[in-house]
């Protein structure tokens, strides 16, 4: 046990072992939807569903555990959500590619993001974003888990005229999803212990009284992964209709996952003047589990917003990380158990942490427009275009054209014009695809 805690520096990050294994299992709750939604969505692109859902929860369990072991940081991976889509809906059944061939395309941008990172070149990027736009990824990744939470509570519903709209608040689901959020908050400003969690598993347990939630069993056999695995075709990846994907993928995961490691990080109270010291590490974990996953039968992997539910409680090393990989892989036995949490339960605690997210714009310089209009476009862009991906090009491109504008083009280094030169040439010769 001492070993444990001096090889995590539980002392110095202020936390024990119970705390660790609660948070990892918070954010296991509140991000183990992919575990069915994966499937569901490489289903539609005529990948088998079993053998994704055993890809699924192994790259999780890989990507996590390499966070936790090697990079120390409470941050859980899995199977980006986004990217899952643009692999279905857009290079499959939209571009005609076959999955195998996407598979490929997923494995090179792997590639690509495994050289960049040993290069430290990832680094690099990082190390050049702008103060202001870190605080606005940590803000806009808030305001992205409040449009998914708010969504899947039912809080906030499609409409064809005004875009979103108020849903039925007098549906049970969105009812329990209110009951959780404010037993959730009330809990936590009482210093209550697992608050998060508690509402979570409160929620479940209400959901079978009013939400018509059904128990399906707790245990059944993992099914086999030979369908997918190693089924990449890297050789129609490398046709010239793909390279297109290949630099969207790239450019998506560097984005999403720095986005997401800055913000969750940050939130954690673990960045040391800006900057997180093992950030390399982190970055290699995210690396390895897309290359794996590719091979596995996935699309690309990347570190899990919902991670921020967990620091919010109490989390702070890579024991959480380890936790949540851990359940990754218990769930392949016990799936019926994991999916007996409604999407409803767990919304409630993204959006507490959100909220608690936004806290970060009162440190932008708000009598410069230079800084705080490229950070409110990071923030905005997020949720408004469901990408971190996009909040982060909108940022860097504002940022660098509007230091131009006013004269104050030497205090843009230059990555971040390498940036947003690659973004503008992404947007305006890829599409926004």
């Amino acid at each position: 046990m001492d070993s444990v805690k001096r090889y995590f520096g539980f002392d110095e990050a202020g936390t024990n072992l119970r705390t660790e294994l609660l948070a990892g299992l918070t954010t296991f709750l509140t991000m183990a939807y992919i575990i069915f939604v994966n499937p569901a969505i490489l289903g539609d692109a005529g990948m088998p569903k079993d053998a994704v859902f055993v890809a699924t929860c192994l790259v999780a369990a890989l990507g996590s555990l390499i966070m936790g072991l090697y990079a120390n940081y409470p941050i859980a991976c899995a199977p980006g959500m986004g990217l899952n889509a643009y692999f279905a809906y857009t290079v499959v059944k939209g571009m005609g590619f076959t999955w195998q061939a996407a598979l490929g395309a997923v494995f090179i941008s792997g590639c690509l993001f495994m050289i960049v990172t040993l290069f430290r070149v990832r680094e690099v990027i990082v190390n050049g974003i702008p103060h202001s736009i870190r605080i606005a990824i940590t803000a806009g990744i808030g305001l992205f888990l409040a449009i998914i939470s708010l969504k899947t509570a039912g809080v906030v519903v499609g409409n064809p005229a005004t875009l979103v709209t108020l849903g039925n608040l007098h549906d049970p689901h969105v009812i329990l999803a209110i009951i959780g959020f404010f037993a959730i908050v009330t809990l936590d400003f009482l210093r209550v212990r697992g608050a998060i969690l508690i509402g979570i598993v409160g929620v479940t347990v209400l959901s079978f009284f009013f939400g018509g939630n059904q128990f399906h069993g707790i245990v059944s056999a993992p099914p086999s992964i030979d369908a997918t695995l190693f089924h990449l075709d890297i050789r129609a990846a490398l046709s010239t209709g793909v390279l297109n994907v290949i630099l969207v993928f790239f450019l998506v995961e560097l984005f999403d996952a720095t986005g997401t490691l800055m913000g969750v990080a940050n939130r954690a109270g673990l960045l040391v003047q800006g900057k997180m010291h093992r950030l390399n590490k982190a970055l290699l974990a995210d690396s390895t589990a897309i290359l794996a996953g590719s091979l596995l039968g996935t699309s690309s992997t990347t570190a899990y917003i919902e991670s921020a539910s967990g620091v919010q409680a109490g989390g702070r090393t890579g024991v959480t990380a380890i936790t949540v990989a851990v359940l990754f892989l218990a769930a392949l036995f016990f799936a019926p158990l994991a999916g007996v949490v409604p999407g409803y339960a767990t919304a409630p605690a993204l959006l507490y942490v959100s909220c608690l997210m936004l806290r970060e714009m009162v440190d932008l310089p708000w009598d410069d427009a230079t800084e705080v209009v490229p950070a409110a476009l990071t923030a905005l862009l997020m949720p408004f275009t469901y990408s971190i991906a996009n909040g982060v090009a909108f940022g860097f491109i504002s940022y660098a054209g509007l230091k131009l504008l006013t004269g104050r083009a030497r205090q843009v280094k230059l990555v971040v014009w390498i940036i947003a030169a690659v973004f503008l040439f992404r947007y305006f010769y890829l599409g926004s695809e």
